[in-house]
């Protein structure tokens, strides 16, 4: 009996046991999953910065999207509106002449281009007739000279791209900045002489005057230095030629008249040879042509 009582004891002592290990593990599993989930809490938080902070970054980027329509769209309407004011301004003088009186029109003088082949002082001249004439404003007057301006005999690319400028801010001074700089590479480059410069710098699509300037002037550079360089081969190419032929020359002089002083020296040894005998008189010493005796002979 005592021992029944006792291995109950013991089975209650081990089941209390068992049953305080089981609460310490439930308190365990609950701490690890308490900072499971306040970890999965953090990167949850941080996803969500993140997803903020791109959403943001998206939304700048369709903003700035959105100042360069506006901005294009604002450029366009400026655009517009000169071309509109030139339209006005060209029919004006027409749409403003009273009906109730008769005007007589004075005709347009065409402008001349300037080809290159007459100095500048003789076109400016005539440009300026024809400027007074046609009654021009500096801003038509400006247009007209970039459209008939050519780089001038012995100019250099940069006072060309300078005087180019000046039309250029005279012509179209209330366009943007970027307009203007475009419309003055491309008179730039029609403006320039020589075809393969003009060609080269057009198909490099320069986007203002310095760039265009720029590439133009290293072509103008590397070509030069390309003619200077097949100068300077085919003057050592003649130089050495010449050589050769005056070298050939020399020694062809200097075997002939080794050849002659031969020959000379020959005639005297065989003429003072004292074994020889004169077939005509039979005299020793010298040869039938030598003979003196042949001469009276044939001289009578």
């Amino acid at each position: 009996m005592v021992k029944t009582r006792s291995q109950a004891t013991m089975a209650d002592s081990g089941i209390a046991e068992l049953l305080a290990l089981l609460v310490e593990m439930k308190k365990s599993m609950e701490a690890g999953q308490e900072e499971m989930r306040i970890h999965v809490e953090k990167q949850v938080e941080g996803i969500k910065e993140h997803v903020f902070t791109c959403i943001g970054k998206i939304e700048d980027v369709q903003s700035v999207k959105r100042e360069i329509n506006e901005v294009k769209s604002e450029v366009q309407e400026k655009i517009s509106f000169l071309e509109k004011r030139l339209c006005d301004l060209e029919e004006r003088p027409i749409n403003s002449l009273p009906s109730s009186e008769v005007i007589y029109s004075r005709p347009t003088v065409k402008s001349l281009t300037f080809d290159g082949q007459t100095s500048w002082s003789v076109f400016k001249t005539q440009f300026d007739v024809v400027s007074s004439s046609n009654g021009w404003t500096g801003r038509v007057k400006a247009r007209t000279e970039l459209k008939t301006r050519l780089q001038k005999p012995g100019e250099s690319l940069q006072v060309l791209a300078a005087d180019v400028e000046r039309l250029m801010n005279l012509a179209y001074a209330e366009c943007p900045l970027d307009i203007r700089e475009s419309l003055a590479a491309q008179y730039f480059i029609d403006a320039i002489r020589d075809e393969d410069t003009q060609h080269s710098t057009r198909l490099m699509d320069a986007i203002d005057l310095k760039s265009a300037l720029a590439y133009s002037m290293k072509y103008e550079a590397a070509r030069t230095v390309s003619k200077t360089s097949e100068h300077v081969r085919s003057l050592e190419v003649e130089d050495s030629s010449k050589k050769k032929v005056d070298k050939f020359e020399s020694l062809l002089n200097r075997l002939e008249k080794f050849l002659n002083n031969c020959i000379t020296e020959k005639k005297k040894a065989t003429r003072r040879n004292p074994n020889v005998t004169c077939w005509q008189c039979n005299r020793k010493g010298h040869l039938q042509r030598d003979c003196q005796a042949i001469k009276p002979n044939q001289e009578n």
